[in-house]
Protein backbone atom coordinates (compact mmCIF):
# COMPACT_ATOMS: atom_id res chain seq x y z
CA UNK A 1 0.00 0.00 0.00
CA UNK A 2 1.17 3.47 -0.84
CA UNK A 3 -0.10 4.81 2.13
CA UNK A 4 2.27 2.55 4.51
CA UNK A 5 4.91 4.47 3.46
CA UNK A 6 4.80 7.77 2.15
CA UNK A 7 2.07 10.44 1.50
CA UNK A 8 1.66 11.96 -2.06
CA UNK A 9 -0.27 15.64 -1.52
CA UNK A 10 -1.60 17.27 -4.85
CA UNK A 11 -1.69 20.88 -4.76
CA UNK A 12 -4.56 21.87 -7.24
CA UNK A 13 -6.66 24.98 -8.04
CA UNK A 14 -8.32 25.50 -11.64
CA UNK A 15 -7.54 29.14 -10.78
CA UNK A 16 -4.15 30.19 -11.91
CA UNK A 17 -2.03 32.75 -10.06
CA UNK A 18 -3.00 31.79 -6.62
CA UNK A 19 0.41 30.37 -5.54
CA UNK A 20 0.11 26.58 -6.11
CA UNK A 21 3.57 26.59 -7.72
CA UNK A 22 5.31 28.84 -5.29
CA UNK A 23 3.10 27.01 -2.44
CA UNK A 24 4.96 23.43 -4.02
CA UNK A 25 8.68 24.89 -3.88
CA UNK A 26 8.32 26.55 -0.85
CA UNK A 27 6.51 23.76 1.28
CA UNK A 28 8.77 21.25 0.06
CA UNK A 29 12.01 23.07 0.83
CA UNK A 30 10.53 23.57 3.95
CA UNK A 31 9.79 20.14 4.84
CA UNK A 32 13.12 18.63 3.70
CA UNK A 33 15.16 21.34 5.33
CA UNK A 34 13.61 19.55 8.35
CA UNK A 35 15.06 15.84 7.09
CA UNK A 36 12.19 14.50 5.64
CA UNK A 37 12.96 13.21 1.69
CA UNK A 38 10.60 15.26 -0.56
CA UNK A 39 9.94 14.78 -4.29
CA UNK A 40 7.85 17.31 -6.65
CA UNK A 41 5.94 15.40 -9.30
CA UNK A 42 5.75 18.83 -12.03
CA UNK A 43 2.76 18.35 -13.67
CA UNK A 44 2.59 21.69 -15.28
CA UNK A 45 3.51 21.96 -19.18
CA UNK A 46 5.01 25.49 -18.34
CA UNK A 47 7.39 23.75 -16.15
CA UNK A 48 7.53 26.42 -13.34
CA UNK A 49 8.23 24.16 -10.17
CA UNK A 50 11.21 23.48 -12.28
CA UNK A 51 12.34 26.33 -13.31
CA UNK A 52 12.02 27.84 -10.11
CA UNK A 53 14.35 24.95 -8.52
CA UNK A 54 17.03 26.28 -11.00
CA UNK A 55 16.58 23.15 -13.31
CA UNK A 56 17.54 24.42 -16.60
CA UNK A 57 15.11 23.41 -19.26
CA UNK A 58 18.00 22.02 -21.49
CA UNK A 59 19.12 19.50 -18.95
CA UNK A 60 15.71 17.95 -18.80
CA UNK A 61 16.13 15.31 -21.07
CA UNK A 62 13.58 12.95 -19.02
CA UNK A 63 10.10 14.43 -17.52
CA UNK A 64 6.85 13.91 -15.83
CA UNK A 65 5.92 13.25 -20.34
CA UNK A 66 7.99 10.10 -19.78
CA UNK A 67 6.45 8.93 -16.39
CA UNK A 68 2.77 9.83 -17.48
CA UNK A 69 3.45 7.00 -20.94
CA UNK A 70 5.38 5.24 -19.47
CA UNK A 71 8.67 5.12 -20.63
CA UNK A 72 10.44 5.47 -17.60
CA UNK A 73 10.14 5.50 -13.65
CA UNK A 74 10.73 8.16 -10.93
CA UNK A 75 13.92 6.43 -10.57
CA UNK A 76 15.32 7.55 -14.36
CA UNK A 77 13.06 10.88 -14.02
CA UNK A 78 13.43 12.20 -10.87
CA UNK A 79 16.90 14.95 -10.60
CA UNK A 80 18.67 16.16 -7.51
CA UNK A 81 17.91 20.41 -6.61
CA UNK A 82 20.20 22.11 -4.68
CA UNK A 83 18.14 21.76 -1.63
CA UNK A 84 19.50 18.27 0.20
CA UNK A 85 16.77 16.02 0.42
CA UNK A 86 14.58 17.40 -2.17
CA UNK A 87 13.92 16.04 -5.76
CA UNK A 88 11.99 16.84 -8.77
CA UNK A 89 10.76 14.95 -11.57
CA UNK A 90 10.56 18.36 -14.02
CA UNK A 91 8.54 19.30 -16.03
CA UNK A 92 8.54 19.69 -20.19
CA UNK A 93 6.12 20.88 -22.92
CA UNK A 94 5.94 17.44 -24.48
CA UNK A 95 2.95 17.15 -21.76
CA UNK A 96 1.05 18.94 -23.75
CA UNK A 97 0.59 16.24 -25.97
CA UNK A 98 0.38 13.80 -23.09
CA UNK A 99 -3.77 13.67 -22.85
CA UNK A 100 -3.95 13.01 -26.76
CA UNK A 101 -1.28 9.76 -26.52
CA UNK A 102 -3.29 8.10 -23.56
CA UNK A 103 -6.80 9.08 -23.98
CA UNK A 104 -8.10 6.09 -25.52
CA UNK A 105 -6.33 3.86 -22.49
CA UNK A 106 -7.81 2.37 -20.22
CA UNK A 107 -6.35 3.60 -17.46
CA UNK A 108 -5.25 6.82 -18.57
CA UNK A 109 -6.57 8.46 -15.05
CA UNK A 110 -4.18 6.13 -13.14
CA UNK A 111 -1.12 6.82 -14.92
CA UNK A 112 0.59 8.88 -12.35
CA UNK A 113 -0.73 6.63 -9.35
CA UNK A 114 0.96 3.22 -11.48
CA UNK A 115 3.94 5.70 -11.34
CA UNK A 116 4.17 6.26 -7.64
CA UNK A 117 3.79 2.73 -6.67
CA UNK A 118 7.06 2.40 -7.41
CA UNK A 119 10.03 1.17 -4.77
CA UNK A 120 11.85 4.46 -5.71
CA UNK A 121 8.61 6.57 -5.55
CA UNK A 122 8.28 5.03 -1.85
CA UNK A 123 11.73 5.94 -0.69
CA UNK A 124 10.25 9.23 -0.15
CA UNK A 125 8.50 10.70 2.80
CA UNK A 126 6.40 13.16 0.83
CA UNK A 127 5.38 13.86 -2.42
CA UNK A 128 4.48 17.19 -3.81
CA UNK A 129 2.65 17.32 -7.33
CA UNK A 130 2.24 20.41 -8.84
CA UNK A 131 -0.81 20.56 -10.89
CA UNK A 132 -1.73 23.03 -14.05
CA UNK A 133 -4.12 25.44 -13.83
CA UNK A 134 -6.97 23.39 -14.98
CA UNK A 135 -8.83 20.43 -14.59
CA UNK A 136 -7.41 18.49 -17.09
CA UNK A 137 -6.28 14.36 -17.48
CA UNK A 138 -3.07 15.64 -15.98
CA UNK A 139 -4.99 17.30 -12.83
CA UNK A 140 -7.01 13.81 -12.75
CA UNK A 141 -4.11 11.77 -12.57
CA UNK A 142 -2.94 13.93 -9.64
CA UNK A 143 -5.80 13.70 -7.74
CA UNK A 144 -6.06 10.03 -8.25
CA UNK A 145 -2.66 9.39 -7.31
CA UNK A 146 -3.07 11.58 -4.10
CA UNK A 147 -3.94 10.55 -0.55
CA UNK A 148 -4.88 14.36 0.25
CA UNK A 149 -5.36 17.93 -1.98
CA UNK A 150 -3.58 20.50 -0.57
CA UNK A 151 -5.74 23.92 -2.12
CA UNK A 152 -4.28 27.34 -2.33
CA UNK A 153 -6.60 30.01 -2.38
CA UNK A 154 -5.79 33.93 -2.97
CA UNK A 155 -7.24 36.22 -0.98
CA UNK A 156 -9.11 37.86 -3.38
CA UNK A 157 -13.04 38.05 -4.12
CA UNK A 158 -13.82 35.31 -5.94
CA UNK A 159 -12.22 32.78 -4.17
CA UNK A 160 -15.10 30.92 -2.26
CA UNK A 161 -16.72 30.62 -6.36
CA UNK A 162 -13.58 28.90 -7.51
CA UNK A 163 -13.17 26.87 -4.57
CA UNK A 164 -16.81 25.46 -4.46
CA UNK A 165 -15.84 23.90 -8.17
CA UNK A 166 -13.20 22.60 -6.77
CA UNK A 167 -14.25 20.67 -4.07
CA UNK A 168 -16.88 19.21 -6.14
CA UNK A 169 -14.29 18.29 -8.39
CA UNK A 170 -12.67 16.72 -5.67
CA UNK A 171 -15.75 14.54 -4.25
CA UNK A 172 -16.65 13.47 -7.73
CA UNK A 173 -12.77 11.68 -7.83
CA UNK A 174 -13.17 10.41 -4.23
CA UNK A 175 -16.58 9.08 -5.59
CA UNK A 176 -15.19 7.87 -8.71
CA UNK A 177 -11.54 6.88 -9.03
CA UNK A 178 -10.21 7.09 -5.99
CA UNK A 179 -11.71 6.82 -2.10
CA UNK A 180 -9.17 7.69 -0.07
CA UNK A 181 -8.51 11.27 -1.09
CA UNK A 182 -8.92 14.10 1.31
CA UNK A 183 -8.98 17.81 1.50
CA UNK A 184 -5.22 17.95 3.69
CA UNK A 185 -6.22 21.63 3.97
CA UNK A 186 -7.03 25.30 2.58
CA UNK A 187 -3.78 27.86 2.71
CA UNK A 188 -4.91 31.14 2.05
CA UNK A 189 -1.90 33.16 -0.11
CA UNK A 190 -1.15 36.54 -1.41
CA UNK A 191 -2.67 37.88 1.90
CA UNK A 192 -2.36 41.86 2.55
CA UNK A 193 -3.07 42.88 5.75
CA UNK A 194 -3.86 46.29 4.50
CA UNK A 195 -6.48 45.15 2.57
CA UNK A 196 -9.55 45.02 4.10
CA UNK A 197 -11.26 42.97 1.16
CA UNK A 198 -8.54 40.26 1.94
CA UNK A 199 -9.44 40.41 5.52
CA UNK A 200 -13.01 39.17 4.95
CA UNK A 201 -12.14 36.64 2.35
CA UNK A 202 -10.19 35.28 5.50
CA UNK A 203 -12.72 35.50 7.78
CA UNK A 204 -15.73 34.07 5.23
CA UNK A 205 -13.46 31.06 3.95
CA UNK A 206 -12.50 29.94 7.88
CA UNK A 207 -16.34 30.30 8.11
CA UNK A 208 -17.26 28.18 5.87
CA UNK A 209 -14.46 25.49 6.21
CA UNK A 210 -13.62 25.95 9.68
CA UNK A 211 -10.40 23.56 10.59
CA UNK A 212 -9.45 22.53 6.67
CA UNK A 213 -7.95 25.91 6.78
CA UNK A 214 -4.42 26.57 7.64
CA UNK A 215 -3.39 28.75 10.45
CA UNK A 216 -1.20 30.31 8.27
CA UNK A 217 -1.72 32.91 6.05
CA UNK A 218 0.94 33.27 3.41
CA UNK A 219 1.69 37.15 3.17
CA UNK A 220 1.61 38.86 -0.85
CA UNK A 221 6.05 39.39 -0.49
CA UNK A 222 7.97 41.03 -2.65
CA UNK A 223 10.93 38.42 -1.99
CA UNK A 224 8.88 35.68 -2.63
CA UNK A 225 8.05 36.80 -5.88
CA UNK A 226 11.85 37.33 -6.90
CA UNK A 227 13.38 34.30 -5.81
CA UNK A 228 11.80 32.40 -8.95
CA UNK A 229 13.83 34.48 -11.36
CA UNK A 230 17.32 33.36 -9.09
CA UNK A 231 15.98 29.66 -9.57
CA UNK A 232 15.19 29.27 -5.87
CA UNK A 233 12.84 28.40 -3.46
CA UNK A 234 12.31 31.91 -0.64
CA UNK A 235 13.33 29.91 1.83
CA UNK A 236 17.10 29.41 0.53
CA UNK A 237 16.59 33.19 -1.40
CA UNK A 238 15.81 35.11 1.91
CA UNK A 239 15.13 32.71 4.73
CA UNK A 240 14.06 35.99 7.34
CA UNK A 241 11.36 37.71 4.59
CA UNK A 242 7.73 36.97 6.00
CA UNK A 243 7.25 34.44 3.14
CA UNK A 244 9.30 32.44 3.74
CA UNK A 245 8.52 32.63 7.69
CA UNK A 246 5.36 31.90 6.69
CA UNK A 247 5.96 28.95 4.50
CA UNK A 248 8.34 26.94 7.21
CA UNK A 249 4.98 27.91 9.87
CA UNK A 250 2.77 25.95 7.03
CA UNK A 251 4.91 23.38 6.69
CA UNK A 252 5.01 22.72 10.62
CA UNK A 253 0.95 22.25 10.28
CA UNK A 254 1.00 20.16 7.82
CA UNK A 255 2.94 17.98 9.61
CA UNK A 256 1.05 17.93 12.52
CA UNK A 257 -2.34 17.28 10.56
CA UNK A 258 0.12 14.12 9.54
CA UNK A 259 0.36 13.38 13.55
CA UNK A 260 -2.80 13.85 14.22
CA UNK A 261 -4.38 11.75 11.25
CA UNK A 262 -1.69 8.81 11.94
CA UNK A 263 -2.85 9.17 15.86
CA UNK A 264 -6.16 9.15 14.79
Amino acid sequence: MIGEKNRIITIANQKGGVGKTTTAINLATALAAIGERVLIVDLDPQGNASTGLGIDRRSRELSSYDLMVGSHGVAETAMATAVPNLSIVPSTMDLLGVEMEIAQQNDRVFRLKRALASSEALSYSYVLVDCPPSFNLLTMNALAAAHSVLVPLQCEFFALEGLSQLLETVDQVRRTVNPRLDIQGIVLTMFDSRNNLAQQVVNDVRTHLGEKVYHTLIPRNVRVSEAPSYGKPAILYDLKCAGSQAYLQLASEVIQRERQRKAA
